[in-house]
């Protein structure tokens, strides 16, 4: 399994001429949207939190609920802990939400480690939490941890970009684009960043998860 970081714009620019001769359709994209941001984050507790907090709502209604939490210092394993059902429902967060973070709380991750893991590795410790899907994992393995190998297929966005970048007749299923672009290994997490990009360009509106 690949463990390769990109941890630079000069570094994602090496990879995104690397799948341009791959995969030549991404020359006019990338000739449009440029180097895209690597939005690199720095993992770790807080980053799945904030995750599962922004599950299903606007970014702005996600924002807010977030606020709330640092400004009542509830974005700790042990603030957390100490926290009673009560609390959380005040700062905005539903029943279900508080299921999912007592469930990141009680796994207690050990996130350093989560650096040297494969990225299958990764994936099944961040998933064994509930409420943590493979979208959200993957997420962290791109913008948290910087793989290199990374494309999420179950990204909406993602798919009807992949759909006008390849020409396909309709969007296709996470399984199909995971098909499609398998030769665009190991420059997938390239593929991603400029997909979201393209995207952002066809729907003029942002893609890239925050």
């Amino acid at each position: 399994m690949s463990m390769t970081t990109l941890d630079s714009s000069a570094e994602l620019k090496t990879h995104i001429q690397a799948l341009i001769e791959l995969e030549p359709r991404f020359a006019p994209v990338y000739e449009q949207v440029g180097v895209p941001s690597l939005r690199r984050n720095e993992g770790g507790f807080a980053a799945l939190l904030r995750a599962i907090v922004g599950q299903q709502l606007s970014v702005a209604a996600a924002s807010s609920i977030w606020q709330r939490l640092v400004d009542t210092n509830l974005i700790t394993p042990k603030t957390l802990i100490q926290a009673d059902d009560d609390d959380l429902r005040a700062q905005g967060l539903s029943r279900q939400k508080i299921r999912y973070v007592r469930s990141l709380v009680d796994h207690d991750i050990d996130y350093q480690a989560l650096t040297t893991m494969s990225d299958g590795e990764v994936i099944a410790t961040l998933t064994a939490v509930t409420g943590i899907g493979r979208w959200t994992a993957e997420m962290y393995l791109l913008f948290s941890l910087g793989r290199a190998d990374i494309l999420a297929v179950d990204d909406l966005a993602i798919r009807v970009a992949a759909m006008a970048l390849l020409e396909l007749p309709e969007r296709p299923t996470p399984k199909q684009l995971k098909v499609a672009t398998q030769s665009w290994s190991p420059y997938l997490s390239a593929a991603s960043l400029l997909l979201w990009a393209y995207y952002g360009g066809l729907k003029d509106k942002e893609a890239m998860p925050v």
